[in-house]
């Protein structure tokens, strides 16, 4: 019989997280689910892309959880002509001193909006996901640590718009999760014309989490238990992905770690010590959309993982 490990010591934070995603849910009206992956996203150290139409709330979404988790917060306007210098910073001559100095850039933040990445060039692109991938930036053969957390979320417009980049495929594997906010639904949206949209400002919202405590449960979030029977679902999932007639390639091994990863922050933002397979159902699609790629175009990504779920047995 399998032992469990003794649970994760995170009792005391669960009130803390259900106050930040009801604080959340109060800024950003009906997204109960796609705050709940952005914060599953962040817990589990990754990074989010979020890809939308303008004026659907990315931007928001990145204010009021930076506000709400007590975090440094930077925003960056990608542009065609945004440098990577323009990222990670340079060093510059000080006079008075007779050295250099390195002025960080805004990547040097706990928690980066990337707005509209996919209008800067390929290789800005690549040096923020390289910083994302390293956790680190190199100038002038000197090493600098990123803070701790450092939490991207980048968002993008669809790729029919024009003066977009779109993102590698091996680049967008850089990203744990894509979500989609899309058009609230009508209760949320009436609230929006009866408030003007005004009901809550994020400049006002109280830091409910902070850096240190989001770092312990970082810790803790690995602590969270996968059995067997749940590694073998992941398994299958991922074998499915491969073996599916649409897809020409399907989940990577980096990816299969990355779903586990996302179902462990899951259950614990749920409260639980043990992974289940509802807590993998629920994280699956925004964690594989991505990183799939479809033999057949007329055929949608969402609608070959409702069928991979819905054909793969629950242990």
């Amino acid at each position: 019989m399998t032992t469990l490990p003794p649970p994760p010591a995170h009792a005391s934070h669960a009130a803390a997280l259900q106050a930040a995603l009801t604080q959340l849910e109060g800024v950003i009206l009906g997204k109960g689910p796609q705050l709940r992956l952005a914060l599953s996203c962040l817990l589990a150290r990754g990074h989010l892309l979020i890809e939308d139409q303008p004026g659907v709330g990315k931007t928001t979404l990145a204010q009021a959880l930076a506000r709400t988790c007590g975090l440094h917060f930077r925003r960056v306007q990608f542009t065609a002509d945004l440098l990577p210098a323009d990222l990670t910073g340079v060093s510059v001559w000080d006079a008075p001193s007779a050295s250099f100095r390195f002025l960080e850039g805004p990547v040097f933040s706990e928690l980066l909006l990337a707005d509209e990445i996919n209008r800067a060039t390929p290789r800005t692109q690549g040096a923020l996901l390289e910083a994302m991938e390293e956790r680190q930036v190199s100038e002038g053969g000197v090493t600098r640590p990123l803070p701790s957390p450092f939490f991207v979320i980048a968002t993008q417009n669809p790729a029919a718009f024009v003066g977009t980049s779109p993102l590698p495929e091996a680049q967008l594997d850089r990203f744990l999760m894509t979500v989609t906010l899309g058009y609230p639904d009508p209760r949320a949206e009436r609230q929006l014309l009866e408030t003007g949209g005004r009901s809550i400002s994020v400049r006002d919202l109280p830091a409910v989490l902070s850096a240190p405590a989001l770092l312990a449960m970082q810790a803790e979030v690995d602590r969270v238990h996968a059995a067997a029977p749940l590694l073998d679902y992941v398994q299958v999932l991922a074998r499915a992905t491969r073996e599916h007639p649409a897809l020409s390639a399907g989940l990577s091994p980096r990816g299969l770690l990355a779903l586990l990863s996302a179902a462990r922050a899951w259950a614990y933002l749920a409260g639980r010590v043990m992974v289940l397979p509802e807590d993998v159902q629920a994280v699956f699609p925004a964690l594989a959309a991505h990183r799939l790629t479809l033999r057949d175009p007329s055929v949608s990504v969402a609608s070959v993982l409702r069928g991979v779920l819905a054909d793969t047995p629950i242990p």
